[in-house]
């Protein structure tokens, strides 16, 4: 067996495990659909909604429908939540309509860019390999679940309390993580487009508008935005319930250090290494956090 194959193997089996504590730890004392708690239905259908997609794009060696199948994931984790309790509260509408906000924007700028740049370099290696492009849907199931665990257990939760304070804090957050994200892809997106008209005239890596202050500020917001709706969900979060307030600290960990970021960053060094404005622009301006002023 191949060292890469091994090593999907054991990211699924890690996968699946964390997968298994996270069900444990957000069903307790949570609404349930018969005997089964809903939450523990959410994350099992994410997982089993990314399993069917694995088989044609791997039939078809394609990755185009990946991220737009982790959107409409979320969209039906969502739904099913809703459908399946007896009360749908205003936090519980609020919090599906905000992650559904959010999905459908995320989801379709990555499949419209997917789609003009006719692949994600990310799978280049990994699809024509069985259990690595198996993994990684494997992978995005837990993203899904992890990333949207405490509003779904707010949403199957049994408690109903004020909307209060820290609800109003959370919609804040959201609203300016999500509005940093959209300008910042759009940022981008303006700019790759001025790069095909203008060509070898125009800069080959963007340090404009909010990438001035942050070299990835797409992903301050992402991280932003889910702090607001695990603020929003808090409130109704008991016992082992809290763990799923982890949601943001896993969003951050693996922007931070799985994906994202540490992509990103090396395929720059690798592009602009020796480029001395690229190495004035990394030395002045933050990986993440964006600096109040620009230097």
């Amino acid at each position: 067996m191949q060292q890469s194959s091994l090593r999907s193997i054991i990211s699924i089996v890690i996968v699946l495990f964390l997968a298994a504590l996270l069900i444990l730890a957000g069903s307790q004392e949570a609404a349930t659909l018969g005997k089964v708690p809903i939450f523990a239905l959410c994350v099992a259908l994410a997982f089993i909604i990314q399993w069917l997609a694995f088989i044609p794009a791997f039939i078809w060696q394609t990755e185009r429908f990946y991220d737009l199948t982790g959107s409409l994931t979320y969209l039906t984790a969502l739904g099913a939540a809703l459908w399946a309790v007896e009360v749908i509260t205003f936090r519980s509408l609020l919090l599906a309509l905000l992650i559904a906000i959010w999905a459908v924007r995320l989801g379709s700028f990555l499949f419209l860019r997917v789609m003009q740049d006719r692949k994600d370099s990310r799978f280049d290696v990994i699809k024509t390999n069985g259990l690595r492009f198996f993994n990684a849907w494997t992978i995005q199931g837990l993203w899904v679940s992890f990333t949207a665990a405490a509003a779904l257990v707010a949403m199957s939760s049994t408690q109903v309390v004020d909307f209060g304070w820290l609800g109003t804090i959370g919609v804040l957050l959201w609203l300016a993580g999500f509005a940093i994200e959209v300008v910042a892809d759009h940022q981008k997106r303006v700019f790759k487009g001025n790069q095909k008209q203008q060509g070898s005239q125009s800069p080959e890596f963007i340090t404009t508008g909010l990438w001035a202050y942050s070299r990835h500020p797409n992903y301050f917001g992402e991280i932003l935005l889910w702090c607001g709706v695990a603020l929003i969900a808090l409130p109704v979060l008991s016992g082992w319930q809290y763990i799923t307030l982890l949601s943001p600290c896993f969003v951050y960990l693996l922007l931070t250090r799985v994906s994202g970021i540490p992509l990103l960053e090396r395929a720059a060094d690798k592009r602009w290494g020796d480029n001395v404005q690229y190495q004035q622009y990394k030395a002045s301006t933050p990986v993440l956090v964006p600096q109040l002023t620009v230097k």
